[in-house]
C-alpha cells in the first residue's frame, strides 16, 4: 500500500510539473539558459533551513535567499526561491514543519539543517534520522529534486562525533539521489584562515555571516542551485 501510495503521489506532482516546465530549461554547454520563455512557468524552490537560510541579524534583502534569488535572476533563471528557514532550527524541527514548507507548487527543495544539531550535541544519528525522513517525503515520495547543503562539525566533541555528523550528508544524498554541496559556511574559508573568515565575513556573534559572507557563499552555492532548478526543469 506504501508503495502504492508513493507511485500516485509522484505521478500526481509529475504531472503538473511536466506541464508546466517541460519546455522551460535546456542545459547548454554548463550553463542554463531558458527555452520559450514567454509560454514558462517560474521553478518554485523551497529553502527548507535554520537562521543561516533564514538571514539571521541581517537587513532585509542581505541574507542568503534574496541574495540568491538575486544571483539567479542576474543569470537568466525563471525561478523563484521560498525562505523556508526558521532561526533556531533542528533537523527535528524541519521535519516537524515539513508539510506546512511545502505545496503543491513546491518544484524542488534545498535542505540546508543541521547547525542547531550541532550547538546543542545532539546525537548525529538522531540528526541523520530526521534528515532522512526529510529526503525520503520529499524525494521519494513527492519525487522532487532536492539539494542538500552540509555542514562540518568541529572537533571539540570527539572524532567519532565529528565523523558521523560529516558523513551522513553525502551518504544521504547518495541514497535519495539528492545534490549535494559539502559545508554551507565552507567557502569562506576556502582562501583565508578561519580567523580571518570569522573577522571579514561573520557577524559578531561568530556564528552567522555577514552581507560580505553571504555574497561570497552565494557565489559557490549558485552554480548548485542552477543545477537544481535544471533538474526540476526537466522533471
Amino acid at each position: 500500500m506504501g508503495n502504492l501510495r508513493a507511485v500516485w503521489r509522484s505521478a500526481r506532482y509529475g504531472a503538473v510539473r511536466a506541464v508546466n516546465k517541460a519546455v522551460q530549461f535546456c542545459v547548454i554547454a554548463g550553463g542554463v539558459t531558458l527555452a520559450n520563455p514567454a509560454a514558462a512557468e517560474p521553478v518554485t524552490v523551497v529553502a527548507l533551513g535554520d537562521s543561516l537560510t533564514a538571514g539571521y541579524g541581517l537587513p532585509e534583502g542581505e541574507g542568503f535567499v534574496p541574495q540568491l534569488q538575486d544571483w539567479l535572476d542576474a543569470r537568466g533563471l525563471e525561478v523563484e526561491i521560498v525562505n523556508a528557514g526558521v532561526s533556531g532550527d533542528t533537523t527535528a524541527g524541519g521535519l516537524a514543519r515539513l508539510d506546512w514548507a511545502l505545496s503543491e507548487e513546491a518544484d524542488a527543495m534545498i535542505v540546508a539543517l543541521g547547525g542547531n544539531d550541532l550547538l546543542r550535541g545532539i546525537p548525529p544519528a538522531s540528526s541523520r534520522a530526521n534528515l532522512d525522513a526529510i529526503l525520503a517525503e520529499v524525494a521519494e515520495e513527492r519525487g522532487l529534486p532536492v539539494l542538500l547543503i552540509g555542514l562540518e562539525a568541529p572537533g571539540n566533541y570527539g572524532p567519532a562525533f565529528k565523523a558521523a555528523f560529516d558523513e551522513m550528508y553525502p551518504a544521504l544524498a547518495e541514497r535519495y539521489g539528492a545534490l549535494h554541496e559539502v559545508s554551507f559556511l565552507g567557502p569562506l574559508m576556502a582562501e583565508m584562515s578561519a580567523g580571518e573568515a570569522r573577522a571579514r565575513y561573520m557577524q559578531g556573534d561568530g556564528i552567522h555571516p555577514n552581507r560580505e559572507g553571504v555574497a561570497v557563499i552565494v557565489e559557490a552555492i549558485g552554480p548548485r542551485v542552477a543545477e537544481l532548478v535544471a533538474r526540476a526543469g526537466e522533471s
